[in-house]
């Protein structure tokens, strides 16, 4: 097995319960779209194109194929291969969504991590959880006249006009789950996050394998975040490829209330669907906290019917259910330290007037079989050695 979870030590348990706020935490976050009221079980228009990638007809071959490969291979966590000498001294300064998320505390140690490395100083501002917060942070560190500003977990259209003050004081800009894509996007020197429909493949296609094409699954997104709709869209797409398998119910259910939401939501499902409710699909396993309430008071075994599944991005709390067999069953993981090194990476180039790197870190399938006992994804491969080598350091 070449994928782990390495302990950390970092992420305590007041980060962990802060996983309830994460509506700026998803997997790849994206500018807004806008937001439909309540749940609903009316399923989207158009389906994406990651789906059009799967051959006609039933594909449970293909997703224990690709399952497996997922469990056993664990490739491509290397980083870039080539990239610019140190340049510095200097500050780099980290905005974050909310300091009690424990994905974007995550990636901040990871940031730390390089920093020491390189001969950088990095000083954390809380956005606070709002945009009012974030607005606030983006000022103090513009005032800072920092090296970078890297944005931890938020949208970047959101910070647009503090984003063009920053790069035309000749402040570079990267991102963490700032756009809805990796690399350069709206005003920022590099986006850096997984790919978020490569993330929903890899959900719907271990549900289509662990039930044997035989899955009856609900879905659950927010369409207040463009990229949110577009995982789920991916998921569903996938699943309806699978002839024994079927989506019950397409649920539009706000992340930021997953705790109050989720317990009456799945209720209502578990009494409208009964045993034909196998697996549950969620962009984000923030869902999944209170979704636990209801079924356990409904009775329903912790290791499922139905089973829950995460696509995004990997928490402690989320770690904790699959270790435990808590009530959810795997998460796609962001390998979150990686992403933290890479950030840096793409600070340094952007000082020495270079291009972003074009590297993407992939996500990994993370099962009660490899989720090993710490709090954060951290595939083993030489990306730490990669980055000092590219640094000169």
């Amino acid at each position: 097995m070449t994928m782990h979870i390495k302990p950390t030590g970092q992420i305590t348990q007041s980060a962990q319960r802060g996983h309830r706020r994460r509506a700026l935490g998803l997997a790849a976050t994206a500018g807004l779209v806008l937001a439909a009221c309540g749940s609903s079980s009316k399923a989207p228009a158009a389906a994406p194109s990651t789906a059009a990638a799967a051959a006609g007809g039933d594909i449970v071959a293909e997703a224990k194929a690709f399952v497996d490969g997922q469990l056993t291979g664990g490739k491509g966590f290397d980083g870039p291969s080539a990239g610019s000498k140190a340049v510095g001294p200097g500050k780099i300064i980290y905005v974050a969504a909310d300091t009690s998320n424990g994905g974007i505390q995550g990636v901040f140690k990871g940031i730390g991590e390089a920093a020491k490395v390189i001969g950088w100083d990095v000083e954390e501002v809380d956005g606070k959880a709002s945009a009012q917060g974030r607005t606030d942070a983006m000022n103090a560190a513009i005032a800072k006249k920092p090296a970078g500003i890297v944005l931890g977990g938020f949208d970047a259209k959101e910070q647009a006009a503090a984003i063009k003050q920053a790069t035309d004081l000749k402040i570079p800009v990267v991102g963490w789950h700032a756009g809805a894509t990796p690399g350069p996007v709206d005003g920022l020197f590099s986006n850096v996050t997984t790919d978020p429909l490569e993330v929903s493949k890899i959900a719907a296609y271990y549900a289509i394998a662990d039930s044997g094409g035989k899955a009856g699954v609900v879905i659950y997104t927010d369409r207040q975040y463009e990229i949110a709709v577009k995982k789920a869209d991916t998921m569903k797409a996938l699943i309806e490829k699978c002839t024994g398998c079927k989506v019950l119910s397409y649920e539009n259910s706000p992340i930021a209330e997953a705790d109050s939401k989720m317990p009456p939501l799945v209720a209502s499902l578990l009494q409208k669907f009964g045993d034909k409710l196998t697996y549950m699909l969620a962009i984000n396993g923030n869902y999944y906290g209170g979704s636990r309430t209801a079924l356990k008071d409904a009775g329903k075994p912790a290791a499922g019917p139905p089973k829950q599944i995460a696509a995004g991005d990997g928490d402690a709390a989320e770690f904790k259910r699959i270790r435990e067999g808590d009530y959810q069953t795997a998460t796609v993981a962001e390998p979150l330290l990686l992403q933290g090194w890479q950030l840096v990476d793409e600070l340094n180039r952007a000082l020495a007037g270079q291009k972003d790197s074009g590297y993407v870190a992939p996500p990994g399938l993370v099962v009660k079989s490899n989720v090993g006992d710490g709090d954060i994804f951290d595939p083993k491969a030489p990306y730490r050695d990669n980055y000092k080598k590219i640094w000169g350091k």
